[in-house]
């Protein structure tokens, strides 16, 4: 029976990847003048203006406008801001994670990026698209048997035939790569050619991409969002740390796919699930330690780093502490 996979990526002008951007940019603000700093800021934005939520415990201030008309132009911005609740603030205060959750890392031995072929494909489809139109944009790639069968591409400001002809660019060296052995279907600007784009033509959310920012929809997400929150919530934190699991047994075991589960209670420095399903053979993960502070201190996830994860990805990037 044939096998398909599908996975779409968005450019870093798309609607939710400007919120995540902002949420993030926001972090790194406070990170880099208190590496301890609480943050949890959620963005909507949208058809002129950006609105700005969340709570933040620091030592410093940060000029949240500014940050936000930087990366989405001359808009009005709404602020309201809180400090973190006491009551969240006391189990994390002592070590515990800042909610309960589950966090799913992937590994996987079919591409260089240690990710499944779809959403690399999709993502390297958008990058090299978004080089020539630096704009609001969303690719998509069907993979049969892991080939490639159909493209999705969509690009404000790109014509239908000038996209047409990039996409077959990009195809060309796919052929070179053994992904596409004939002519996949081809849907470009498949609703017509669009120059109305970003928070002109769509309003956007902080963590409404999850499938993108994780691993695509052929693997489980735990359910939490990424963007704007330092790295005492385990939602962040310890899903990095799954993948970097992830990433060391693939290798420990000479493995062609594993997957890490951790879960945690609110409150609480240690999991209450840890395992790792080594090629469908469970492994309990033991020789890290799991605890939100372990985690920060061996990711060293203090630092102002995390704008470039909401613009280029969460995973699959060299030179990431948690990563490849």
């Amino acid at each position: 029976m044939t096998k398909f996979k599908t996975a779409e990526y968005v450019s870093p002008k798309h609607p939710d990847k400007l919120c995540d951007q902002i949420s993030d940019a926001i972090l790194d603000a406070y990170l880099s003048e208190d590496p301890t700093a609480r943050v949890a800021v959620d963005v909507a934005g949208g058809h002129g203006a950006v609105f700005v939520t969340g709570e933040i415990s620091a030592k410093t201030e940060v000029d949240v406008s500014a940050i936000v008309k930087q990366i989405a132009g001359p808009v009005e911005v709404v602020v309201r801001l809180a400090h973190q609740s006491a009551e969240i603030a006391r189990g994390v205060d002592q070590g515990g994670a800042g909610d309960q959750g589950i966090m799913v890392g992937y590994a996987c031995s079919e591409t260089t990026e240690l990710l499944p072929l779809e959403i690399v494909l999709a993502r390297d489809l958008n990058r090299f698209l978004y080089q020539r139109w630096p704009f609001d944009g969303k690719t998509q790639i069907t993979t049969s048997d892991g080939l490639i069968h159909s493209v999705v591409a969509s690009f404000q400001n790109a014509s239908t035939d000038d996209l047409t002809a990039a996409v077959h660019d990009w195809l060309r060296n796919q052929i070179s790569l053994g992904r596409c052995t004939k002519a996949p279907t081809l849907h470009i600007n498949p609703a017509g050619d669009w120059s109305i784009g970003g928070f002109e033509a769509d309003a956007g959310l902080t963590g409404r991409k999850l499938a993108i920012d994780n691993y695509g929809p052929a693997v489980a997400v735990g359910g939490g969002a990424f963007s704007g929150k330092d790295p005492s919530k385990v939602d962040r934190s310890a899903a990095y740390m799954a993948r970097r699991i992830a990433i060391d047994y693939l290798r420990r075991f000479d493995a062609e796919e594993v997957v890490v589960t951790l879960a945690y209670a609110i409150g609480y420095d240690q999991p209450v699930q840890a395992v790792a399903v080594v090629d469908g053979r469970d492994i309990n993960i033991e020789g890290y330690d799991l605890s939100p502070r372990g985690i920060i201190d061996y990711l060293d996830l203090e630092r102002p780093v995390y704008q470039s994860t909401a613009r280029d990805g969460h995973f699959g990037i060299a030179g990431r502490s948690w990563d490849i």
